[in-house]
């Protein structure tokens, strides 16, 4: 087995719901809910599912970009929940995030030279030579060209933003990279062009990504290892041929359904759902998929399903597996 990046055990993200004249606590919108997996070292794992999943939340928490409510994750054996401050903003050399809006993450007030100089300066790069040496890389690296540096954020074209964006990742060399549905707000055409690229750097300097995304074709296209979310908890993983061939959570099976096919003379066997995701503040006791799956039975409305270990890799959180052995 390839040698393991990032693990995290059983985070959660609870946002409190606050009420009345004092703000009182009257619950919790439960994004995360108790979920573990690993990433191993130059893969691509794909985080999916949903609208309102916990993807996003996911992978902000992983950074500590928000703080995690419960839980440890551990970053080449080294636990990173529990650093401070400073230690963590040394920690992130190693770990970056590109974002899914390519405009509302670039400051509008900054040239692209100084967007990608901050990092670099943040982080001790004292040089002004080596700096823009690397500078200068990194615009090439990514498709652009040095004429660039001196415009703004507002000159350039959506698919040139994510690309600026992807720069600033790479500006301090980080070995993990969490990738925020970072093609979702382009057009198709550019898509492709961005998920090339991402595909080549990752070729060349040995990148980890974490590939958020509700986008299955592009997640089959880029991923290596895929994790099935559903209101805040993982129901599935396993290797992306696995998963896309031989799917075994009812709501995988749903959401892989939806997959458009190419073919105009195949017609796909779609799986309707029944009634509305429940809302994260109001999560149904036992499996979350409850009061929508196909194949419900009565201990699905009592008992959470563990995730457990279904053979080759894969992995499922549904009673319909209640044989395999629990994933620890």
């Amino acid at each position: 087995m390839s040698e393991t990046l990032l693990e995290v055990q059983h985070l959660k993200k609870y946002f409190p719901i606050q009420k009345g004249l004092w703000n009182k606590t009257h619950g919790h919108v439960k994004a995360v809910d108790d979920i573990s997996f690993s990433v191993h070292k130059g893969e691509t794992f794909g985080l999916v599912g949903e609208s309102g999943c916990g993807k996003s939340t996911t992978g902000r928490a992983l950074l500590r970009l928000i703080e995690p409510s419960e839980g440890k994750v551990f970053f080449e054996g080294k636990e990173i929940t529990g650093l401070s401050a400073e230690g963590m903003r040394k920690q992130r050399r190693d770990m970056q995030i590109v974002f899914q809006d390519p405009y509302s993450s670039l400051d509008p007030r900054h040239s692209v030279q100084r967007i990608l100089e901050e990092p670099l300066i943040v982080h001790g790069v004292t040089s002004r030579k080596e700096r823009q040496q690397r500078i200068e890389r990194l615009v090439e690296v990514v498709g652009l060209s040095r004429s660039h540096l001196h415009r703004y954020p507002h000159q350039f074209s959506g698919g040139q933003r994510q690309r600026i964006g992807i720069a600033r990742a790479l500006a301090l060399q980080p070995k993990l990279i969490v990738a925020d549905e970072p093609v979702s707000a382009l057009d198709v055409s550019i898509q492709s062009q961005v998920i090339n690229l991402l595909q080549d750097l990752q070729s060349e300097f040995g990148l980890t990504y974490i590939f958020i995304a509700h986008d299955l074709s592009v997640v089959k296209h880029i991923c290596d290892r895929v994790a099935v979310m559903y209101l805040g908890r993982i129901v599935e993983i396993a290797d992306k041929e696995k998963l896309y061939a031989d799917p075994q959570h009812p709501y995988t099976q749903a959401l892989l359904s939806a997959v458009p096919e190419p073919d105009p003379d195949v017609k796909p066997k779609r799986i309707i759902l029944q009634g509305e995701v429940p809302s994260p503040a109001n999560a149904p006791i036992g499996c979350a998929f409850n009061t929508r799956c196909p194949k419900v039975m009565d201990v699905c409305r009592t008992d959470r399903p563990p995730l457990r270990d279904t053979g080759e890799g894969h992995s499922t959180a549904c009673h319909l597996y209640t044989g395999a052995a629990e994933v620890v």
